[in-house]
């Protein structure tokens, strides 16, 4: 051990190569990547359902008050509420799993196999839960038919472009800065203060978001809207790659960088742990 890193570890309260805070936000998510990723695949698709229900509550809100006002920042915040709804209700969402499941990847704690597998299963009913509630609110309210179309179009018959592209990986990155940020705090009020923020972000700035814009793309579909579902396959093909990229690269990585030593150290802790049948 060098003597730089000698010292950092007796500045602070513990062992740690890194900052006390840092450690405890490594443990924090490692601890729930290690949960999340050893699910069984019932519990994968229903926890991923309940995420796609929830942010469609998210989007009821986002609609209604865009509906009222026409301002998007206002519509940003009231969307927050299903960002909140998943933080409460301990739901997932499929470009919510970059930061903590990979980082419990990299740390040998879970197996790529098994980061796959949450990845394919919450994305598949994010998608068929969301679409479920939406097929609910514009029944419910068919006086939001009109702005569902307009927000839903918006995105569906989005181009691939410079612009498109930026989109999408600022989406990927601000919905895992927003992960990060949970993490990095025990406050409940930090949480929340971090859930509004990233709903602020993606939704009140019209990021491109794989999972939010779906579900106005399927309200949109289910309102009448003049494009197919060949149009969201397309536009979604290029999203949730440009949303990928963003989380991974834009802050993933970075924050794998800060703890190289720290996951070294949890590496070596796992790999001389006994191996259960």
């Amino acid at each position: 051990m060098g003597e730089s890193e000698t010292q950092r570890r007796q500045v602070g309260d513990s062992d740690s190569p890194i900052e006390d805070e840092l450690e405890g936000a490594f443990q924090r998510m490692v601890d729930e990547g290690t949960q999340r990723l050893h699910r069984a695949w019932r519990e994968v698709l229903v926890t991923g359902f309940f995420g796609g229900t929830e942010v469609a509550v998210g989007v009821l809100a986002y609609l209604s008050v865009l509906a009222a006002t026409r301002n998007h920042l206002l519509a940003g915040i009231a969307f927050s509420i299903g960002f909140l709804a998943l933080l409460l209700g301990r739901s997932e969402l499929f470009t919510e799993g970059f930061l903590v499941p990979v980082t419990t990847v990299v740390a040998k704690r879970a197996s790529v196999g098994q980061l796959l597998k949450l990845w394919i299963g919450t994305l598949i009913a994010n998608l068929v839960g969301g679409w479920a509630i939406m097929w609910l609110i514009m029944t419910g309210f068919p006086k939001l038919h009109a702005q569902t179309i307009e927000s839903g179009t918006h995105f569906a018959t989005a181009p691939i472009s410079a612009e498109t592209v930026a989109l999408s990986l600022l989406g990927g990155m601000v919905i895992t800065l927003m992960t990060r940020m949970q993490h990095g705090t025990e406050s409940t009020f930090g949480k929340i203060a971090a859930a509004v923020a990233g709903g602020f972000l993606l939704a009140g700035l019209q990021m491109f978001h794989s999972i939010l814009d779906s579900l106005l793309i399927f309200g949109a579909l289910i309102a009448g809207a003049p494009f197919g579902y060949g149009d969201w396959a397309t536009w979604f093909a290029y999203t949730v790659v440009g949303n990928v990229v963003g989380g991974l690269l834009l802050v993933t990585l970075l924050r794998l960088l800060r703890s190289k030593d720290r996951l070294q150290d949890e590496r070596q802790e796992a790999e001389s742990e006994p191996t259960t049948a």
